[in-house]
């Protein structure tokens, strides 16, 4: 095998391994296997997002060096946009809920980008950390507001790497994709990618409580029930990047399902993932049950790795507070 050396962060964002998740697809009797983004050089998939959509800004003369990149984030976004941003030259604002794990706060201060923590409010709000970024953009100079949620940079990366990394990687053998969404970058681009390539690949939305696409995509109207403790997940709103997905189906999965199977992926499987990616695994295993001993190939996202959220999901009197605890999956089963 060959290797090459990557010349700079930039060059070795994407390329990440499919890894067929071992025990889930035993106890289904379906192919499971997860997008390992936690390999991203800052830890994500939203290297991605980061590195299309300042690679679109600057084809288009909207970012140049020593210019300010702004952003409203859940932390993910905004550590890839300081990792790649600053690399290239960028000074990196990032405004963000305060009730983000630590971790990403700590990070992000790290790779020298400014972080302004805000209380958490409806989107509806002008203090929404969205707004809050947007406003500051457009009240300073010589700033790009990155606006991940409405930029179709973001989707449009994912259209060109991720979807064909897949594809690539499956032999183009695989019959669903299952993932949740954030901005619905990685949804919008990816399916609508491998939906190019095989009408037949069937599109599921895997969703938190407190998010409104399932509801959406059943009855045609926002709405939630509930709330979740997923970071960087869930949504109240069709985005931009999101109208871009085609999707067949959506389920829901909650907190003590997603605890559950991230515990699990972490004794069972040596993979110790973010919270997106437990929910997108457990909502993956549903799907493959369901077509139980099919051989159904079912792909889903790592999205960020567990030790980004460790002073929470390790933290026993977090859980408590939230009251969760780990359950063998055979009680969901």
């Amino acid at each position: 095998m060959a290797y090459t050396a990557a010349h700079s962060l930039w060059d070795s964002v994407g390329n990440t391994p499919l890894l067929k998740i071992k025990s889930l697809s035993s106890l289904s009797g379906c192919e499971i296997f997860g997008k390992a983004e936690f390999m991203n050089p800052g830890g994500s998939i939203k290297d991605r997002a980061a590195k299309g959509i300042i690679q679109n800004a600057e084809q288009n003369g909207l970012l140049k060096k020593g210019d300010s990149i702004v952003e409203g984030t859940a932390g993910n976004t905004g550590i890839g946009l300081a990792m790649l941003g600053r690399e290239r030259g960028y000074k990196v604002i990032v405004y963000m809920p305060n009730n983000q794990a630590d971790e990403k706060y700590r990070f992000l201060q790290a790779l020298g980008a400014d972080v302004i923590a805000v209380p958490p409010c409806p989107f509806a709000n002008e203090n929404h950390f969205y707004h809050q970024a947007r406003k500051y953009s457009e009240s300073h100079p010589n700033t790009f507001w990155a606006n991940q949620f409405e930029n179709l940079a973001n989707s449009q990366i994912h259209f060109e790497t991720t979807g064909p990394e897949i594809w690539e990687q499956m032999e183009g053998r695989i019959d669903v994709l299952a993932l949740a969404v954030g901005t619905g970058g990685t949804l919008g681009g990816t399916s609508d990618f491998l939906k190019q390539k095989n009408p037949n690949l069937e599109v599921v939305l895997i969703d938190p409580m407190g998010s409104g696409l399932y509801q959406h995509f059943h009855k045609g109207t926002i709405g939630a029930e509930g709330s979740s403790v997923t970071e960087g997940i869930g949504i109240m709103r069709l985005t931009e990047n999101f109208k871009r997905a085609k999707i067949d189906s959506a389920i829901r999965i909650d907190d003590q399902k997603m605890i559950s199977m991230l515990m699990h992926l972490a004794k069972e499987d040596s993979l110790f993932v973010g919270t997106s990616g437990a929910l997108n695994a457990m909502g993956s295993l549903e799907i493959a049950l369901k077509y139980r001993n099919s051989g159904k190939r079912i792909v889903t996202f790592l999205c960020d790795h567990g030790s980004r959220y460790q002073s929470k999901i390790l933290n026993s009197a977090w859980l408590a507070e939230k009251v969760l605890h780990a359950k063998d999956l055979s009680s969901f089963i």
